[in-house]
């Protein structure tokens, strides 16, 4: 029997890889990555790393100074501890979060429509995000929906005054008190007095508020009008009584202050009328300044104290759902078999939970942990859209700070050190994550 045919060895040089292919080729094939990887990567990477030792031309040698600026410059520190609050607290919430809608919707018949709005976010850029977080966050109840919310609730439980702006006019009889008015004489029963006041827009008047008249006088008590004293037209009106196109107070409260105390007080009917009862009589009659409380106005979210966590809600608006993705497909392949022998041993939703999905979960958990944390350590776009003029300071995160310095600013050398600090801290994070992947690639 013939012997069976053998291939030729390959000629020196030519030898194949594992698939049989040549080397020769494999590695033509793998150069427009690896220039692109050079290009891309590599290059950037090692003239920076050279920049960082130089000063602001580049024609002097700086040593360690652009990396000392990183722990001296207030700037930088102040970029650095938000980061570290970034850290912190986004990638925390937006797992935690991620892992209560997975569970949550795991056994609800809409669940697969939540989990896509919830996904929804994350076809969208940053920048997009930036701009709809910055509307929402503005400070005005009327275009911010944070604010508008916040207010409504507010004003729920803490009613805003309807005269803010109100104000004596001419020949009042009222004076300035502690934010208020008070009458500057006393009254008496049997006497009818007026508390004309201006400053109200028209449009700004209580729904219910109807015309003003005079009120009619009481022998055992102390009655009164409180109206606005404007009417529209140059010498239309009388000054000081009520004329049939002016409106009263509707609601303004009427307190009657003797010795600095209140004995009686009284709240405006639709027309501005009021009536006091005798106990009332020989006090001064006093507008309150619970009147007059500016509108609430709701929360400086942009401000320099919110400015931090409040990008940081639109970070975690983002990227939740990410966790959310991830966590479900780490779930579906929890064994159905221990959650079901916990509930028949008795254990309760919450222990089961607790107990049994969490820690069967920690793997899945800890790689979404770690990736946003890596994404957290370069978030620039939101901070640098959201973030207003005025609070940008307090929102600096380092990859902000060293756009800053790079092109705003004119301090290359020291951004380029930023740059290369960014990477140091990144790469423990990145070889924790790449070998807790390949720990659980072999189990």
């Amino acid at each position: 029997m013939a012997a069976p045919a053998t291939s030729a060895p390959a000629p020196p040089g030519h030898r194949r890889s594992v698939t049989g292919t040549r080397r020769t080729v494999a590695v033509l094939f793998l150069l427009p990555a690896l220039v692109l990887l050079g290009a891309l990567v590599v290059y950037p990477i090692g003239y920076s790393l050279i920049r960082s030792f130089y000063n602001a031309n580049g024609d002097g040698f700086a040593g360690f100074d652009n990396y000392k600026a990183i722990f001296t410059d207030d700037g930088i520190r102040t970029a650095l501890k938000n980061n570290v609050i970034w850290v912190v607290f986004a990638p925390t919430v937006s797992t935690a979060l991620g892992l209560i809608f997975a569970v949550l919707t795991e056994r609800v018949r809409w669940g697969t429509a939540f989990k896509l709005v919830v996904f929804m976010p994350m076809a969208i850029s940053m920048l997009a995000a930036g701009i709809i977080f910055r509307l929402v966050y503005d400070q005005d109840p009327d275009k911010g929906v944070a604010n508008a919310v916040w207010v409504g609730i507010h004003d729920t439980f803490a009613q805003s005054s309807a005269f803010p702006n109100a104000h004596p006019g001419r020949e009042s009889p009222l004076k300035p008190d502690q934010g208020g008015f008070i009458t500057s004489t006393t009254v008496h029963t049997g006497q009818t007095v007026t508390l004309p006041l201006v400053g109200v827009a028209p449009d700004q008047m209580p729904g219910g508020a109807k015309r003003a008249v005079a009120a009619k006088p009481d022998p055992g008590k102390i009655t009164g009008t409180t109206w606005q004293d404007f009417t529209r037209g140059k010498g239309v009106g009388t000054l000081g009584a009520p004329d049939p196109s002016e409106l009263g107070y509707d609601g303004m409260r009427v307190e009657a202050v003797r010795n600095g105390k209140v004995v009686a007080s009284a709240k405006a009917a639709a027309n501005g009328t009021f009536t006091l009862p005798a106990s009332a009589d020989g006090a001064r009659l006093r507008l309150p300044a619970s009147n007059f409380k500016q509108p609430y106005n709701g929360v400086d979210w942009l401000g320099p104290s919110l400015v931090t966590p409040a990008v940081i809600g639109s970070y975690v608006w983002m990227w939740a759902g990410f966790a959310m993705v991830l966590i479900a497909a780490g779930l579906a392949g929890v064994p159905r078999e221990l959650l079901e022998a916990a509930r028949v041993d008795g254990a309760t939703e919450w222990q089961v939970f607790r107990k049994v999905t969490v820690p069967l979960l920690a793997p899945v958990l800890a790689v979404v942990t770690v990736t946003l944390m890596i994404n957290v350590l370069k978030v620039f776009d939101l901070v640098y859209i959201i973030a207003p003029g005025s609070s940008q300071d307090d929102a600096n995160v380092l990859a902000l700070e060293l756009y800053r310095k790079g092109f705003s600013e004119g301090q290359p050398g020291i951004a380029s050190a930023i740059a290369v600090f960014l990477l140091l801290l990144v790469i423990p994070v990145m070889w924790f994550n790449v070998r807790r992947l390949r720990r659980e690639e072999r189990r």
